[in-house]
């Protein structure tokens, strides 16, 4: 409405300003003839007669002029406030009805209606334009419902695989106490067998903790309904890094070829035992092979890292694979006859890059993970 108000008034100043103008053009038309004094009295009666005959035709023919123009002025001051409220009626309203109703459509408020005005120019399709918000609305409730029922569906698989979990905690409890009492007062193997078991239910217990606040994740996450679980990486010493690869050794047969430098380093702890273990967990399933690891010290655009280089002496990647190998469920070639998803080094990926860091992979015979851990400070 602004717009068409702003259009009149300036059309209407307009038009006043050129009636002024011819006004005082108008007013400025004068029938001025004089006569020489040189003329006989009888000659200047004559003229003066045809001088008055002039000036009543020049009057009455100003007079009509005005009339003329005044007419002429008021058609087109009529026709023209005609022309911009039908210019306005049946094109610019109905184009700024569109762009209210897309941009309306746009911000996602589906329940904002268009006005169908069939004689418009978008008359032959806005009810088309109401049909597709119609369907629009229904598709995001059908969406919501369906995210809805997922985050459901996911609380409650989660709170349900807490139960087995919570067992296999308990069962190590008990098992731990029972070793314990052997390792105490047992015979020497019975000392060697309580160790070994001790060692094994200790690892089984890491595992089910680490399941426990996976699941603890997920479940907030479907709660909360966020889209991706939260990591914060704190300053940590580095050797506890090297741990979670020495915690691996009981079913990987894991090498150091040296060891880490000791510093502070930026990570989620919990994310980072995963990407190990999704490295060696790779590593395992496609190679087989002893796994070598090793450290040093890096700078890159002026940031400091501890790089850990991860080698098996497997087959490596399909160099056709290689560039696509962290991307979201894809497997290579030689995945085929293995289980899993296509998500392990998607993981490895993005864990690194939230944690600051990053990774680096490429076939040296064999496959070689390098991941870059910031250094605090």
């Amino acid at each position: 409405m602004k717009s068409i108000r702003r259009t009149y008034i300036i059309f209407i100043v307009l038009m006043l300003v050129a009636l002024a103008v011819f006004i005082v053009c108008y007013g400025s038309i004068r029938f001025n003839i004089a006569l020489k004094d040189n003329y006989s009295s009888q000659e200047l009666s004559a003229y003066r007669e045809l001088l008055d005959l002039f000036r009543s035709s020049f009057e009455n023919d100003k007079a009509d002029l005005l009339k003329v123009v005044l007419i002429f002025w008021g058609i087109i001051f009529i026709s023209g406030l005609t022309f911009i409220t039908v210019v306005y009626h049946f094109l610019i309203k109905p184009v700024r009805e569109m762009q209210d109703f897309a941009s309306e459509i746009a911000k996602g408020n589906l329940d904002v209606n268009l006005p169908i005005h069939k004689h418009n120019m978008f008359g032959n399709f806005t009810e088309s334009f109401d049909i597709m918000r119609e369907e629009l609305k229904a598709s995001k409730k059908r969406e919501l419902e369906a995210q809805k029922a997922r985050r459901e569906m996911v609380a409650e698989l989660s709170h349900d695989l807490k139960t087995p979990v919570a067992t296999i905690g308990a069962t190590c409890e008990v098992l731990d106490m029972k070793y314990q009492m052997k390792a105490k007062s047992g015979s020497p193997e019975e000392i060697k067998e309580a160790q070994d078991s001790l060692e094994k239910i200790g690892y089984i217990k890491d595992k089910t903790d680490i399941i426990n606040e996976l699941v603890d994740n997920v479940l907030h996450a479907s709660e909360d309904e966020i889209d991706e679980i939260s990591i914060i990486p704190k300053e940590v010493e580095s050797s506890v890094i090297e741990g979670f690869f020495s915690s691996s050794k009981d079913y990987a047969n894991i090498i150091f070829d040296d060891h880490i430098p000791q510093c502070l380093v930026l990570i989620d702890k919990l994310r980072m035992k995963q990407v190990i273990d999704n490295v060696i967990s790779n590593s395992i399933k496609y190679a087989g092979t002893d796994i070598h690891v090793s450290f040093s010290d890096i700078e890159e655009q002026e940031n400091r890292y501890v790089k850990i280089r991860i080698k098996d002496s497997g087959p490596g990647v399909n160099e056709e694979d290689l560039p696509l190998i962290t991307g979201k469920f894809v497997r290579g070639k030689n995945a085929e006859d293995k289980s899993g998803y296509g998500l392990g080094l998607y993981l490895v990926n993005y864990y690194m890059e939230k944690q600051n860091g990053g990774i680096n992979y490429y076939n040296d015979n064999g496959f070689v993970i390098e991941l870059l851990v910031r250094k605090a400070g």
